[in-house]
């Protein structure tokens, strides 16, 4: 008798298969834990992704609590009733021209402006080109978006110009991060925009881990790219790394972000960003345009951290960016690595499976602008001495 005709016996524990589902992690190395982090720490993190090193610089802070006295400790509502303020506005305007694109649209994070930015643009019936390498964000974006989604080998623009060419008069967006967020590598941009020009298809491109680093005076990837600014790109960008505040952005031509004000429902029916948030965003982009060495030299200390960590032996990709990856050989080997590391006061990244598309466990070292030679030094010690055999 199938469980659910009528007489089947009705299970006590709704969520008892929660149980067997935590075995199943603790078997495989899986298990993920929240550590709450203490104000003050004697911890170097190289774990969060803090590039430019201005979550706590004294004008972003300064700013944050500005904000909130001003406006409020929240939005009080979407940005379509009372969410907006001149604030946020002020935020558009400047990341918009910073980054050299027509308009932006500030959303509550990074990952409500990716779902706003596929779910808005790219409709039942059309055509979604993602790279396997994308981030969640994405992943979840094309789904809900309720397109077609044809997903294709990691930084392959050939691959995307046959998955066009055989959807002819589709609409279709490419979709790719500009860095990815594992191993640190770069989109072929370039080549991604020739393969949509080619179709007819816009680009779309998360920006999360480009913009504050890559850049001229850290303007992003596709500005460095020559892409910013462009009718058929569109871009998406996150105020919780480079800038050190929280939530996220959506750039473009200025339709785009009308049609998104309109259509993208993490845009409408979600809480606006707090307004101490878009003043520390402000603040620290604010702060980017009067240095703008500092892009260079997270970049720099990336590099630094690839070369040393090589040359004593680790397998390391290399970084286009500020993000060092260094392969584990194990799940479990990652996880016992970054606690040793904890262990001897260096905090850094364990991406195991499924957070890694290809299955190999690594961790994850976050190059920052403030770091010291000093620091960086020890850093590197600690990774080696802690090092698993292969």
């Amino acid at each position: 008798m199938p469980e659910d005709a009528p007489g089947a016996a009705v299970p006590e524990d709704p969520f008892g298969w929660t149980a067997d589902e935590a075995r199943r992690r603790a078997a495989a190395g899986l298990v993920r834990t929240l550590r709450p982090r203490p104000a003050d720490t004697d911890l170097l993190d190289l774990a969060g992704n803090d590039y430019l090193g201005l979550t706590r610089h004294p004008e972003v802070t300064a700013a944050a609590a500005g904000a909130a006295h001003r406006w409020g400790a929240g939005a009080t509502g979407s940005r379509l009733v009372t969410g907006t303020t001149a604030l946020h506005a002020e935020l558009e305007r400047e990341l918009a021209g910073f980054c050299g694109f027509e308009a932006a649209l500030v959303f509550s994070s990074g990952y409500a402006a990716n779902l706003a930015a596929l779910t808005a643009l790219g409709a039942r019936g059309s055509l979604l080109v993602s790279d396997a390498d994308n981030h969640a964000s994405l992943v979840d974006g094309c789904r809900l978006s309720r397109a077609e989604t044809a997903v294709v080998p990691h930084a392959d623009p050939e691959a995307v110009r046959k998955t066009l060419a055989a959807h002819p008069g589709r609409r279709a967006l490419v979709v790719s991060d500009s860095v990815f967020s594992v191993d640190g590598d770069a989109a072929p941009l370039g080549a991604l925009a020739a393969a949509c020009r080619e179709h007819g298809a816009a680009l779309v491109v998360d920006d999360a881990h480009g913009l504050g680093v890559l850049g001229d005076g850290g303007r992003g990837a596709l500005h460095a790219a020559g892409l910013s600014g462009a009718p058929d790109v569109v871009a998406t960008v996150t105020l919780s790394k480079s800038l050190g505040s929280q939530g996220g952005a959506v750039l473009g031509p200025a339709r785009v972000v009308e049609h998104l004000v309109n259509a993208a429902r993490t845009f409408i029916f979600d809480t606006g960003l707090a307004p101490a948030a878009a003043g520390a965003a402000l603040a620290a982009l604010r702060l980017l345009r009067r240095e703008p060495d500092r892009a260079g030299r997270a970049r720099a200390v990336a590099a630094a951290l690839h070369a040393r960590l090589t040359a004593a032996g680790l397998s390391a990709a290399r970084p286009d960016a500020a993000v060092v990856s260094v392969r584990a050989p194990s799940p479990e080997a990652a996880v016992r690595w970054a606690a040793d590391c904890r262990a001897e006061g260096l905090a850094v990244g364990c991406f195991r499976p499924p957070s890694v598309p290809d299955g190999v466990s690594r961790l994850r070292l976050t190059a920052r602008a403030d770091l010291t030679e000093e620091q960086t030094d020890r850093a590197v010690a600690v990774v080696l001495r802690t090092a698993p055999p292969c």
